[in-house]
């Protein structure tokens, strides 16, 4: 009689952890991804080993090697690697609550690109011309950069809300639109070549004197700021004000929330320009906290394609969307320590890669969870 207790008790901890936040589910696909990487070194002929010492590096600052000519470790700090893994760390998290908070309201916003173009383009304009008083200037610029992102994602949701025209190919039109849009905008102004603008006045700037000197000069700025306000905002809004319950209804059922009375056109557009806030947020960090000037898109810069990854591994949750952020952020930031170390670059990349494969087989993995449970308790009732 003990073991079918065992079986049931096992089955609804299985249970929690994939049905419920789905925390242990992303923990476990960011370890296959790793083991993966782990094994395409091996199989290069390279020491896994380094690339994990380029991780340290890139999240603490410590240098890390063995030196088995004299037998001993070298080690040394440098604190501006803590400060750039922030700084790339910043537009991501951005870009993933703005998929998160679509996501969670049954949209799918692959136009994350295109909202952060357009607030990268507004910013750099308001950067250029705004007044030059100090942080009234970039606070100018950052709104402009929110609106022009809030209003390029409503105006997707504006016409999958009266027009049921699809938010997946709708947004994937209005990214190009924006990146060539931004381009001829930007060639437009005095003094610009083929690759940036004129330099911003330093009231532009989202700089920190302080941020910079407790990272020994990294580009970590005042965005710090900005985002955790944003990851803070949006748990408030998603999780307990009645917009968010209207919204996360929406998401699980329109008819059903549309039956209980709330406006389910409205709260798509209202959704839309949230996210498309978001990411115009995450446009105005890049082009004021990254660059002293402002810069004529020769590409997409794909944070707003990286914002998706990060959405799903972090579940659309604040917190989740958060340390999804800032795990991107850090294989980014190590790209270049790993090529110092003779570790294909590349391998972050394919972590990234699998880890979004892996997230995305989540709905199998459930499928095959239930299927085990049913059989434990069917195993149980005999």
């Amino acid at each position: 009689m003990a073991e079918p207790s065992k079986n049931a008790l096992l089955a609804r901890i299985i249970e929690k952890a994939f049905t419920g936040s789905g925390g242990l589910v992303s923990a476990a696909v960011v370890l296959l991804g790793f083991l993966a990487g782990t094994m395409l070194i091996f199989l290069a002929g390279r020491n896994p080993a380094e690339l994990y010492f380029s991780l340290l590096q890139a999240v603490s600052g410590w240098y890390v090697r063995w030196n088995p000519d004299q037998g001993v470790w070298i080690t040394r700090f440098n604190g501006r690697y803590i400060g750039e893994w922030l700084a790339l760390s910043l537009p991501l998290i951005l870009c993933g609550l703005s998929m998160a908070f679509a996501a969670r309201t049954g949209l799918f916003n692959i136009g994350a690109e295109g909202q952060y173009i357009a607030g990268l383009t507004a910013a750099q304009f308001f950067g250029l011309y705004g007044p030059h008083i100090p942080i009234l200037h970039w606070l100018i610029a950052v709104t402009a950069a929110l609106v022009a992102g809030a209003v390029w994602g409503g105006a997707v949701g504006f016409l999958k809300a009266k027009f049921s025209v699809s938010e997946v190919v709708a947004t994937i039109m209005m990214n190009y639109i924006a990146f060539y849009g931004s381009r001829y905008a930007t060639l437009l102004i005095p003094g610009t070549n083929t690759h940036q603008t004129p330099p911003f006045p330093d009231t532009a700037l989202l700089a920190s004197p302080f941020l910079k000197a407790l990272t020994n000069g990294s580009r970590l700025n005042c965005g710090l700021y900005l985002t955790l306000g944003a990851v803070l905002f949006y748990w408030v809004v998603m999780e307990k004000t009645r917009l968010g319950y209207a919204l996360r209804a929406t998401g699980f059922s329109k008819e059903a929330a549309r039956y209980g009375g709330i406006n389910v056109n409205a709260g798509l557009t209202a959704a839309m320009a949230v996210s498309g806030g978001f990411a115009g947020l995450a446009g105005a960090v890049v082009a004021l906290g990254l660059f002293p000037a402002g810069r004529v898109l020769s590409a997409q810069d794909g944070y707003g394609f990286d914002g998706i990854a990060v959405a799903l591994v972090g579940n659309s949750t604040a917190g989740g969307t958060a340390l999804a952020g800032l795990l991107f952020g850090m294989l980014k930031t190590a790209q270049p320590l790993m090529q110092s170390r003779q570790i294909p670059k590349e391998i972050a990349s394919i972590i990234m890669g699998l880890v979004v494969v892996f997230i995305s087989l989540r709905a199998g993995v459930r499928i095959l969870l239930d299927r085990r449970m049913k059989e434990i308790l069917r195993k149980k009732t005999d």
